[in-house]
């Protein structure tokens, strides 16, 4: 009796276990309309985090800013060269990284590639792999094609050990092998082809349980799913009708160069690009990037990449919310998730409003019916007639209406904050300045040798450094390109004619005698940046700094940890050209190469390229470079940094990016997600109080209200003036609401 009791509640227990394990783990899908999750049709929204491109500690707090912005997963590549030779984990945890994006609830799209480009050193891939012998990138070659299957491979293996696809119960709905191929497989010709086939069969036969993606190729062959990467994306279509509309990466901005101005994206536009593709029939967007955050140490890729990849996103290199980016597409996504039963229920039909103007209208089974209302004229607003009710367009945008009659939002009506930030002094000081010369005489110790004719850089380095040294007294910093048809085989560093001129025989070619090579410094072998080998050399005391600006220098000095938890920059102005270190973690490269372009005024109104929009001009590129808060101690943190062509390091900073001010307009008649959502619970008509919601960073307040008027104010947030009519209580009505 006591062991079929037994018996009976152990076999009770092992139903429940199975049972159980059924309920959590799920099946992904697709059909023409969306990706299909556990049997339901999704609109899904993504943006791009990249785990090496914020610290740990970043990572739940940007993942919880995109869930609370309307998002539904996270993507982000997976970068070979991270984790080979170097750490899986620590900064470079993915298995962390994809279990923090479940913990808070959303999905992921795993990017293995294992080509990333991503304006990343080497393109992800790394620089070992360019030395197998008979090796070539990206082509039907069995050396690269084994090392890719290895690596795609492990991570695939990772991932399951893990239980982290969707098909185990875990967040990965979707995953991509290789990245934008198109333009190469073209170039390739058969090889490409037969390259792109072999890779999206060794992907499928992974087993993953989730649909994998090609970006930006459109010949992926099934399974797999083509998707479309740009600034906009309702053009495209998938190569078969029976697979969806994908858009892998929305580019809310753009990647920045030293020497080049800060480019922006207005969210007008960016709005207006969702729009045009969700109404189009698209049911995948993922913003390129949601937070772009940081090339910290070598990790840019050439030419020229800034440290930065801040990327004008809807959250910015520190962490903190951009607005009006982000509020508007918050407001967007809220939109279209009204909109989501139509969507994916029917397919659009489009009626022509006027000479540039459409209405897209989905309208399912069931009677439920959305409208996106279009007005693709740049300079002119338009009022359009749909279903029997008139609706004012502005230039360049849609509207929204998740029931066909009433507008919830506009692109091009921003009702979010716009948040000003500035960059303040902290609370703590740079302290003790020391120099050391680097040590030239070192150039000819052991470790040169010497070739004839010139050496290509990489071969040459490895890339263990920056830095190769021609003994002719000619020095290259060069970094690496990082796209392109066999970019393994481009060549970098001083190749061309070395030619000295004024000696009694006119111009002497150099390039073809004897040369000496050393890789890197003697600051680097020695380890100069570590606390642990700082004190290896006998640093000198400079009482004048501001007198020694020579080239080729290294400066250390500490400081304390600032109070607060505002995010941490270095100021850098007074330097030249380098590298600089925390506590022996690598910032990155640091440059006051000046800003050219064309900073003018900026509309959104237009179709948007990357030189549209610029701002920085006649100013360092990128003049503040951030300093995780992660990466310090309460006190006696080390700063060490290296100088190429000479700088004041007395007149670095560490300073705290914090939000200066906050303003917005506000509309009556405006129309807004909110007020459907209070009507659509009664009977009433759709609301049209105008609200305001003004908020500052987290742990700070409204100190001022500096201008307010109810009437007809013109300007933009920070220049507002008073219109020609104007409420002159208007002041004193805000600061009641606000005390």
């Amino acid at each position: 009796m006591e062991t079929n009791s037994v018996s009976s509640l152990l076999l009770f227990f092992c139903i429940f276990l199975v049972m159980g394990s059924q309920l959590i783990s799920g099946s992904v899908t697709y059909d023409s309309k969306a990706v299909i999750i556990n049997g339901q049709r999704r609109i899904l929204l993504s943006g791009s985090i990249h785990y090496p491109r914020s610290t740990p500690d970043m990572w739940e707090d940007l993942i919880l800013k995109a869930k609370n912005a309307g998002l539904d997963v996270i993507d982000t590549y997976v970068f070979w060269n991270v984790h080979e030779p170097f750490s899986w984990q620590c900064e470079y945890d993915l298995v962390r990284f994809v279990k923090t994006v479940q913990k808070l609830g959303l999905y992921v799209h795993l990017r293995i590639g294992p080509y990333v480009c991503a304006e990343w050193n080497f393109g992800g891939f790394p620089v070992w792999l360019k030395y197998l012998p008979g090796i070539s990138f990206r082509t039907d070659n069995e050396p690269f094609k084994a090392a890719m299957q290895q690596f795609t491979q492990k991570i695939v293996g990772m991932m399951k050990s893990e239980n982290l696809f969707e098909s185990q119960g875990g967040p990965i709905i979707l995953s991509q092998i290789e990245n934008e191929y198109g333009a190469q497989r073209r170039a390739l010709g058969a090889a490409g082809e037969a390259y792109m086939n072999w890779a999206a069969k060794m992907a499928v036969g992974l087993d993953t349980g989730v649909p994998w993606i090609m970006c930006k190729d459109d010949e992926a062959p099934d399974p797999v799913i083509n998707a479309c990467n740009g600034f906009y994306c309702d053009s495209f279509s998938p190569n078969k009708p029976y697979k969806p509309t994908m858009w892998t990466e929305a580019w809310s901005g753009w990647f920045t160069e030293f020497g080049g101005p800060i480019l922006q994206r207005p969210v007008q536009d960016l709005a207006f690009a969702v729009a045009r593709f969700i109404q189009k029939g698209g049911s995948f967007i993922n913003y390129y990037m949601f937070h772009g955050g940081t090339n910290f140490g070598r990790t840019a890729g050439g030419p020229f990449v800034t440290t930065s990849y801040d990327y004008d996103a809807p959250i910015d290199e520190y962490g903190l919310i951009r607005e009006p980016k982000y509020g508007h597409l918050k407001e967007l996504h809220k939109a279209i998730k009204l909109c989501e039963h139509a969507l994916v229920s029917s397919n659009p039909t489009v009626t022509s409003l006027g000479s540039s103007q459409e209405a897209h209208v989905f309208s399912s089974g069931d009677g439920s019916c959305a409208a996106f209302l279009a007005n693709f004229n740049s300079t002119s607003a338009a009022r359009v007639l749909f279903n029997n009710k008139h609706y004012n367009l502005p230039p360049w945008s849609i509207s929204i209406l998740p029931d066909c009659k009433n507008v919830v939002f506009n692109t091009a009506k921003v009702g979010t904050q716009t948040s000003q930030f500035q960059m303040l002094p902290s609370d703590s000081q740079l302290r003790s300045w020391e120099t050391y010369d680097e040590d030239m005489t070192s150039l000819e110790d052991s470790s040169t040798f010497a070739a004839t004719g010139l050496l290509e850089q990489i071969n040459v380095t490895r890339d263990s450094s920056d830095y190769l040294w021609y003994i002719t007294r000619t020095n290259v910093v060069e970094k690496m390109k990082n796209n392109g048809v066999h970019f393994e085989n481009w060549n970098v560093g001083v190749l061309g004619r070395v030619e000295v001129d004024g000696l009694d025989q006119g111009k002497r070619d150099l390039s073809r005698q004897t040369w000496s090579y050393k890789v890197g410094l003697k600051g680097e072998q020695m380890n100069l940046v570590s606390p642990d080998k700082v004190s290896s050399v006998e640093w000198a005391q400079v009482s004048a700094i501001t007198q020694n600006q020579q080239p080729l220098k290294w400066y250390k000095a500490y400081f304390d940890a600032p109070s607060g938890d505002e995010p941490l920059a270095l100021d850098m102005r007074s330097m030249g050209k380098g590298q600089v270190w925390i506590n022996g973690q690598n910032i990155g490269r640091y440059w006051m190469a000046y800003a050219n372009g064309n900073c003018g005024i900026c509309h959104y109104a237009g179709t948007f390229r990357s030189t549209k929009c610029q701002r920085g001009c006649g100013q360092p590129t990128q003049r503040w470079y951030h300093v995780p808060r992660s990466w310090l101690q309460p006190t006696q943190n080390l700063i060490v940094l290296f100088e190429e062509l000479g700088g004041d390091a007395s007149m670095i900073s560490l300073v705290k990016r914090t939000t200066a001010g906050v303003c917005a307009n506000a509309f009556e008649h405006r129309p807004s997600v909110a007020n459907y959502q209070v009507q659509s619970t009664s009977a009433s008509k759709m609301l049209h109080q105008a609200k305001v919601h003004l908020r500052c960073a987290p742990g700070q307040s409204i100190s001022a209200i500096t201008f307010a008027s109810f009437g007809t104010p013109m300007g933009t947030c920070g220049s507002f003036r008073l219109g020609n009519c104007h409420a002159q209580n208007s002041h004193s009505v805000i600061e009641k609401a606000s005390s």
